[in-house]
């Protein structure tokens, strides 16, 4: 091992046993169940913002958004102003009131337990059907982050994937086992800060070693982008092809997801107050506009400052790889910068690890929350469930472990089926509890199963000779499920009785009339 990795790999130990030492230090402080899953409503502006920021965006933002882009041009970045439109929209209209409402409804730590107390479903369908979605999908969510981490130790040291994803797995799991949700949140605003130092430096320090717009231009025409250069910067270009309409509103549509995101909104129930939430809409806003454009312009950048090298293809590091390639250049050819580029590499281990965390703390509140303390010991206490809460957390980072084995999985493919299936079984939900009076428990449950279900038949049974319905229309899943859901919603509460006079007292005390 030459003395450039060594430094590389100092980096690397500094900064995860730092993540583990912050999971010790809170193990100490989580007595409860509330303690672990919402840290005792207790989050600072600062840490609400960075953590929902870091733990909504995952190495999908410094590898899977740069890689699109780098691959077919500025066009992907659709994705990304259709993201910068849903953050906007949680944050102004979505975090204040489902906070409130949380603390009315019985005091809900999960979103499940929200829609159970909001509906006052008796006989516990809502909390049965959205814990389920929840374990299913953040299972490939994770799957998504872990698939991350094995490529970066990969493309980084060298090592076998599986061994990489091994790695990644147990440290994320160390911390989120040990500390919770404050663990959690903690690191979450240490990665999202990082997160942010790397995306902006990375690009600046490019465009300076290029000398400008026309000599990038130049070596983009060189480098065998589809089309010519004035097309790969044509934001409505894909690949060298014209965007239709489906393509630019699939692409816009991921924005829909942000309403049914439980590990973000997770963030939201937690904030101290609504003046501490205040200061966090203007801190997440601000952080995601200025993350989301540098991981656009990493694209295009690493597109000219790598060549002649040209990723994707053969002998060289996957597309996904665009930023730690960058980075590896940048950083590593001299001896006196290598740990400062083994901090930057660390800022993409932080986006995996802020992401997968909070899936895995999400995911065991379902299990140990909504379903063993619901549905198989209703006398459990708190102890109990924190235990079954940390046990769970170790049986889905195996599984998730399993689902990333494959070395070939798209970390952006994993991503787009998880988000789709998030937003639309819990957005429409959220989003209609939460502005609509006449929202009623039929139309709830409605909701849930028709939003996650037209996810799961658009993307995985083929329908159209041989082809998913995706695949044949090239529509989004989200965009579908997210329309049926709502048309479900309105139509099974218009067609049952309308919500009690209790129910329609609380939306109103919540609502501020």
């Amino acid at each position: 091992m030459d003395k450039t990795t060594v430094l590389i790999l100092a980096a690397f130990v500094v900064y995860l046993a730092m993540m583990i030492g912050v999971g010790a230090a809170y193990m100490k402080k989580t007595t409860d169940s509330e303690d672990y899953f919402l840290g005792g409503r207790g989050l600072s502006g600062w840490v609400a913002a960075l953590s929902a920021q870091a733990s909504d965006m995952s190495g999908w933002l410094l590898m899977g958004l740069p890689g699109a882009v780098y691959s077919l041009g500025t066009g992907q970045s659709w994705i990304a102003i259709g993201l910068l439109l849903g953050t906007i929209f949680n944050w102004i209209c979505i975090s204040g009131r489902l906070r409130r409402y949380t603390i009315v409804a019985n005091n809900s730590l999960t979103l499940p337990a929200y829609f159970e107390n909001r509906f006052r479903d008796k006989k516990r369908i809502l909390l049965f059907s959205s814990s389920v979605v929840i374990v299913i999908f953040f299972l490939v969510y994770t799957a998504s982050a872990l698939a991350a981490g094995g490529k970066l130790f990969t493309s980084v040291f060298g090592l076998d994937y599986h061994i990489a994803l091994a790695i990644g797995a147990i440290v994320i799991l160390l911390y989120t086992f040990m500390g919770g949700f404050m663990a959690v949140c903690v690191t979450d605003f240490i990665q999202g800060t990082l997160m942010l130092i790397g995306l902006l430096s990375v690009p600046i320090i490019a465009w300076i070693m290029l000398g400008g717009a026309e000599n990038v231009v130049a070596i983009l025409g060189q480098s065998g982008v589809e089309g010519s250069a004035g097309d790969y910067l044509n934001l409505f270009s894909n690949g060298g092809k014209t965007y239709n309409a489906i393509d630019i509103f699939s692409q816009l549509a991921w924005g829909l997801g942000y309403c049914g995101m439980p590990h973000i909104l997770t963030r939201f129930m937690a904030v101290r107050d609504e003046k501490e939430l205040k200061k966090s809409r203007v801190i997440a806003i601000v952080w995601v506009i200025l993350s989301l454009g540098a991981a656009c312009v990493i694209g295009v950048l690493g597109r000219a400052y790598l060549y002649p090298t040209v990723l994707g293809t053969e002998g060289a590091a996957s597309t996904e790889s665009v930023f730690i390639e960058m980075i590896t250049k940048m950083f590593t050819q001299d001896l006196n910068l290598a740990f400062i580029g083994g901090i930057f590499l660390c800022g993409i281990l932080a986006a995996i690890m802020s992401t997968a965390d909070s899936q895995l703390l999400v995911t065991a509140s379902s299990v140990s929350e909504d379903l063993y303390r619901s549905f198989i010991n209703k006398d459990a206490n708190s102890d109990k469930i924190l235990r079954i809460s940390r046990i769970t957390v170790v049986i889905v980072a195996i599984l998730a472990f399993l689902i990333a084995w494959n070395p070939d999985s798209s970390i952006m493919g994993l991503v787009s089926n998880a988000w789709a299936g998030l937003g639309s079984a819990f957005g429409p939900i959220v989003l209609l509890s939460l502005y609509w009076r006449r929202t009623n428990l039929a139309g709830a449950i409605a909701g849930i199963i028709s939003g996650g279900l037209t996810v799961i038949i658009w993307d995985y049974i083929p329908l159209m000779g041989g082809q998913t319905l995706g695949a044949a229309t090239g529509l989004y899943s989200l965009a579908v499920g997210f329309v049926i859901s709502i048309l479900m919603i309105v139509i099974f509460s218009l067609a049952t009785r309308e919500p009690s006079q209790e129910i329609l007292a609380e939306f109103d005390q919540v609502a501020g009339k």
